[in-house]
Parts: structure tokens; sequence; C-alpha cells
């Protein structure tokens, strides 16, 4: 066998660049997404509620996440539903929701090429990485571990792009690793122009990662390591136990005896773990990564044989593509509840609402009474229930501001949040819809707001921030006369099928739950 010493970098062949990170429109947004997640800090409220905004903007992941949140590695013990991806952060972990987004991102965008098998097998290997730096981001001495999990998730991305992208390539360069005659470093060099983690670090950088993300993912030294003199060189050891302890984790047989004391023999010292620790890390990150599989609907073919013929865990099935088995079939989302009658109607209103309100309404009374949400939270979660459940495409909360004699947007979900949020604001008197009903504490669910009574109650703010509002709700928060602000959220279509006596108890339960906590 040829040296283990890794190759002289080359930088990465221009066409490959090009069409990895300009040509690609897929892998360009892909780039987008990462990078705003990667950035999100968890700072009090805001990084939370950034958090909860990016998901919620994407159905599909949204609906990942809250299936992750119901599993029962996490469930809670009393067995209420988490509904709401505010409830879900709170319950899983900025950090682990973070990262989740990031491998779910990674999965969509890369799961419907027709070399499903191949792409599998690495898509899995980045995930479970991910979940072995989670796991020892426990032991970790330093702040911001986590970026040892978003590192360790990375580590793969250059086999993974090449096996989804240039596939050809790939399987020349898997050719050569397993003659064994070259090392991947090696075999990626002589084909591609340029290693795998050269490939990585350069696309790392197209989409603008944090550098300190980037250099984790350089090579080691071959051998025992020492201890890490800093907070770089330690996620840099994390990084690579994590990608090893995946591939041992995702072969055909799982991890064994050797690969454990293999880990402990070059890491141990180095990380401070013992024998026993090492194995607790990989169990711990076996279990998540079977629950991470469950909710994004993956059944872990790769790491149980499923596919592909002993030995050959890249072989592609006969199968056609969508055919039971392969990742783009098994990714495939279901219902939280399979029972539930799944569908809407034209206005974008969920058939089961109802049973989507109820859930909700359940999980809010359990945070109240628990103490486990502050004032904040709750009105966060009340918004995206109704938000989600009733299919509104625009919701916010309104509360009044003192200093400027307004009510004001505090907190928006759904299309083109920001700008509508900055711009919904007006005066605290007034004879329009609005103020019509917080004078009444009245609750408005206007099936169709082109109605002349309708539209002639509609300020000019409104019609000129939201002129294709068809149908909407309105739902004062008034506290013992005082009027505090209101929830709005409305639809681009009539909604005829209106709200049912059922539904209309549920949401005014919702705005209860908010008062409740308001109350002195």
């Amino acid at each position: 066998m040829s040296s283990s010493n890794p190759p002289e970098e080359r930088p990465v062949r221009a066409y490959l660049l090009k069409k990895l990170c300009s040509d690609d429109e897929g892998l360009f947004a892909l780039g987008v997404s990462i990078a705003r997640v990667v950035q999100m800090a968890d700072s009090d409220d805001q990084g939370t509620q950034s958090l909860a905004y990016h998901v919620l903007s994407d159905v599909a992941l949204t609906q990942k996440i809250l299936r992750l949140a119901n599993t029962p590695q996490y469930r809670q013990a009393s067995g209420a539903p988490v509904t709401t991806i505010s409830h879900a952060i709170s319950l899983l972990g900025f950090d682990n929701v973070k990262t989740t987004a990031l491998a779910m991102l990674l999965v969509d965008t890369l799961s419907n090429s027709k070399h499903a098998q191949s792409v599998r097998v690495e898509l899995e290997t980045a995930l479970c990485a991910s979940l072995v730096g989670r796991e020892l981001a426990r032991y970790s001495p330093y702040q911001k571990a986590e970026e040892a999990s978003i590192g360790a998730l990375f580590k793969n991305l250059g086999p993974l792009l090449v096996a989804s992208r240039e596939h050809e390539r790939f399987r020349e360069i898997n050719a050569l690793v397993v003659a064994g005659q070259h090392t991947q470093a090696q075999a990626s060099q002589m084909i591609l122009g340029s290693t795998y983690d050269t490939l990585t670090a350069t696309v790392l950088r197209e989409w603008k990662i944090p550098e300190v993300i980037i250099r984790s993912l350089a090579p080691l030294s071959s051998g025992t390591l020492r201890p890490p003199p800093d907070r770089a060189e330690w996620i840099r050891q994390v990084v690579h136990f994590s990608i090893d302890g995946a591939r041992a984790l995702t072969r055909a047989g799982g991890a064994a005896a050797d690969d454990v004391r293999l880990l402990h023999q070059r890491f141990g010292n180095a990380l401070g773990l013992e024998r026993e620790q090492v194995t607790s890390v990989l169990t711990r990150a076996r279990s998540s990564m079977d629950a991470l599989l469950d909710s994004m609907q993956l059944d872990g073919g790769s790491s149980k044989g499923a596919q592909g013929e002993p030995g050959d865990p890249y072989a592609e099935s006969n199968q056609m593509p969508g055919a039971a088995g392969t990742l783009p079939s098994v990714l495939a989302l279901a219902s939280l509840d399979a029972g539930a009658k799944e569908g809407a109607y034209p206005s974008g209103k969920p058939f089961d609402a109802r049973e989507q309100l109820l859930a909700g309404v359940q999980e809010l009374t359990e945070m109240r009474v628990e103490g486990k949400a502050r004032v904040n939270e709750l009105i966060q979660a009340v918004l995206e229930t109704l938000y989600r459940s009733m299919g509104f495409r625009f919701a916010t909360v309104c509360l009044k501001d003192a200093k400027t004699a307004q009510f004001r947007a505090r907190i928006a979900l759904g299309e083109q949040r920001a700008l509508r949020q900055e711009g919904f604001v007006f005066p605290l008197q007034g004879k329009d819809l609005f103020h019509l009903a917080l004078e009444n504490d009245a609750d408005l669910m206007i099936a169709d707001a082109n109605a002349t009574k309708i539209r002639d109650l509609l300020p000019k703010w409104h019609l000129d921030l939201l002129p294709d509002a068809r149908s909407f709700i309105v739902l004062p928060l008034v506290l013992q006369g005082v009027q505090l602000g209101l929830f709005y959220a409305d639809r681009a279509l009539p909604a005829p099928e209106g709200v049912a006596p059922d539904e209309t108890s549920l949401i005014r339960a919702l705005k209860a739950q908010v008062l409740t906590a308001l109350s002195p």
C-alpha cells in the first residue's frame, strides 16, 4: 500500500467548483440557507424566534422537526404531542434543532439524485457524524461546543456532493480505495484534481461558512493524538472522531469492539475519554440516529444492509426512482396523526383544523400549568398554532406601544414576514374594523374580505399592506377593559367553509391562554 501521508493539496478545478456552486441552482440555494442557519446565535428570545421562523418557512422541514420532537426519545412523560416549533426548540434544545435543520436541508436538496443509494450512504454518514459530535460536546471544556457537531456534519460534504452531482467520478474514487492501493485523499486527488477535504473547504467558503468550522475539517496527523492546546484544535479532533465513529456506526453490522478500541487508542487521551465513554458516545449517537431517520422517514437501510450486495453499500437498486426502499420514496412526508383527514380546502385551511387546534390547546395548557414558558413564548406558540392549524399565509400579534401611541406588530409568521411586520402599525384610536373589534372585544372571522360591508371598514394601511387578503381573523386582546393588542391572520383566498363552532371555541381557548398569562 502506498504511503499514508496526505497528497499535496491543490486548488479545486474551476469546472468542478463552477458546476457545484454556480451552475447548480439547487446547491446555490442550499448554500444560502445553510449559511443563514449557521449564523443564527442562541441569544435570548431572538435566536429562538429566528430559528423558528426559518423552520416554519419550510413546510417539509416543519413536519420533520415536529416528528423528531414526537419520537419516543424526546416525547414528554405526559405523552402530550408537540405541535409547535417553538415548543420543539424548547424540548430538543436550540443547538439540536439548528444542527438537525442543517442536516435536513442537506437531505432535501441532495436526496433526489438518480444515484439514490450512493447518496444515501454518504448522507447517513454525515448525519451520524453530526450526532456523534453532539454527544462529544457533552465532554467539552469549551463554550459553543455545538460548532463541532456542525463541522462533523460538513466533514463528509465532498463525497456527498460528488456522489450526487458527479457520480462517475465518485465510483472511480471508490474503486481505487477498495483496491487497497490508495487512501481516499489520494484517490480523490487523482480523479478530481483535489482531495475531498479541499473540495469541502472550498465549497463552504463559497457558502460563507465561518472559518473556525472550515479549519476543523483539515486533516490530522496519523496515530495517537495529543491533548488539544486550544478550542479550535479540540473542535478539529472531535470532527475527525465523529466521522470515524459515524463510518463505523453506519457500516453493515454497526460498530464493533475493534472500532471502539481504535477510536479510544487514537482520541481517548487527547479528548479525555475513557473507553467506556467512547462506547457510551457511540451508543447514544446510534439511538439518536434511529430517531432522526424515523423523523425523516428514512429507514436506515445502508447501516442495516437493506440494499446492495454484502460489502458494497453503494450498489444501486434496480428499482425505479420512487419505488419502495429508494431514498426519494422514503422521504415522503407523513402526517403527525395517521388517522387525521389529510388535505385542505381551496382556501388553504386544513381539513383537520379542529384536531390541530385541539392538540395546540392541550400543549399550551400543559406548558402554562407546568410553568415551562414565559409570556413571550406562550404568545409565539399561540401564533404558530393559529398559523399552522388554520392554514394562514401570514399571521402576527400586534401589541400596544405606549411610547408611540400605536399598535405595532411584534411577532409575525408566513409570507413576506419581515416586510409585513414592519408595516403592520396603526394608531390607538380609530373607527375602522380593527378598532371596532378592540372596542367591543369581539373576535372576527371574515370568510370574504371583498364583501362590501367588510371592505368599507378596512383602513387604508391594511389595504395598502395586504391588498390581496381575502379571508382573515382578528382576535382582540382585552384585559379588564384595557386594550393590549390583537392577533391577526389572513389568507389570499376566501374561506367559504368558514370556522365551525368547535373550532371557534378552540381558537378562543388559545387566546384565553395568553390573557391568563398576562393577568396580574
